[in-house]
């Protein structure tokens, strides 16, 4: 089954798959998704036996309206792609919202390349919090392997990892095999596929860059040619940063998407780097056109040079420090 909203995508057809979560929505029934949060730059302990730190963290993120305002704010702190092509280094602009005006933006290249700076600082911000889990989760369990008696906090904070990723207590092979990164190159294709490179009505209205769909109607948007009819909706965020970090939980935790956290695992083991083109390969059931889907996906790293922000990494302090948004 297919739905297509047309107008919610500008024009574009961009098609929007029921099939989201693959193995269909009995598995979105019973486990459900995460309600999702603002993340941030809170910095980890260097020695995590000594102090806790949450699962998710806030971050203070502008919410700027207008593609104009947009580019300036991005060209003040020297942000180029072409210089994080070459350089690797993307700095801490984190933006609340996609710029309204984006679908006016008459240059396909212009539109192209503000979405993607927009995108990229949140993508490498939830890999930089995920892999400060893992280091965590490896330390503590080393410790408690050597026969160190863990503080209460880390205890608890362990105990929360675990959950969190839907991981037996005491698994550590599955919870690393969970709590690792998504390549830039692949969440940006995907992003950028899902959202119409961020024109469509559920990116615009709820922050939904990633077409996930909810059983809870009042926590999404109904596709506009469902109306009253559906029992589903396409989940909606507060935030930009909620809807990236509700897409890599759904990748390091739903079971259609275990095909790809096996590969990564497979790619770690080899000392390999992850690269979203091979990841790519293993999406097939994120979407309903499966084999089309991923070939489509690997058209756009391709075309638009993405693997290159799979070595991108964040610098320097957050540009900004507005009122944190919520959940």
């Amino acid at each position: 089954m297919q739905w297509v909203d047309t107008k919610a995508f500008g024009g574009l057809g961009q098609r929007i798959g029921f099939e989201r979560f693959a193995l269909g929505f009995l598995f979105l029934a019973i486990g459900g998704l995460v309600g999702s949060v603002v993340l941030g730059r809170t910095s980890l302990p260097v020695t995590p036996l000594l102090e806790h730190a949450p699962l998710e963290r806030p971050v203070a993120a502008l919410r700027l309206t207008d593609a104009e305002t947009v580019a300036a704010a991005f060209g003040s702190q020297g942000y180029r792609l072409d210089r994080v092509r070459e350089e690797g280094v993307v700095p801490r602009v984190f933006l609340a919202v996609l710029p309204s005006d984006l679908e006016a933006i008459q240059g396909v290249r212009e539109r192209k390349r503000l979405f993607l700076q927009t995108v990229l600082p949140l993508i490498l911000h939830v890999n930089e919090t995920i892999a400060e889990q893992r280091k965590r989760a490896l330390a503590l369990t080393e410790a408690k392997q050597r026969g160190v008696r863990l503080a209460t906090k880390d205890s608890d904070w362990l105990r929360d990892l675990y959950a969190y990723y839907r991981v037996p207590e005491g698994d550590l092979s599955e919870l690393l095999r969970r709590v690792d990164v998504i390549p830039p190159s692949l969440a940006l294709a995907q992003a950028a596929e899902e959202s119409g490179w961020g024109t469509s009505r559920f990116a615009q209205e709820g922050n939904a860059i990633f077409g996930q769909w909810t059983l809870s109607l009042h926590r999404g948007l109904v596709p506009l040619e469902r109306g009253g009819e559906s029992r589903v909706a396409v989940r909606s965020f507060r935030d930009l940063a909620g809807s990236v970090r509700a897409y890599t939980r759904n990748l390091n935790t739903h079971l259609a998407y275990r095909e790809l956290r096996a590969k990564r695992e497979a790619l770690r083991r080899r000392d390999i780097p992850l690269n979203g083109y091979t990841l790519a390969g293993t999406l097939r059931f994120y979407s309903e056109r499966g084999e089309a889907y991923i070939q489509t996906l690997r058209s756009l790293i391709r075309s638009n040079k993405l693997r290159h922000f799979d070595r991108a990494r964040l610098t320097g302090d957050v540009y900004a420090s507005l009122p944190e948004s919520g959940a």
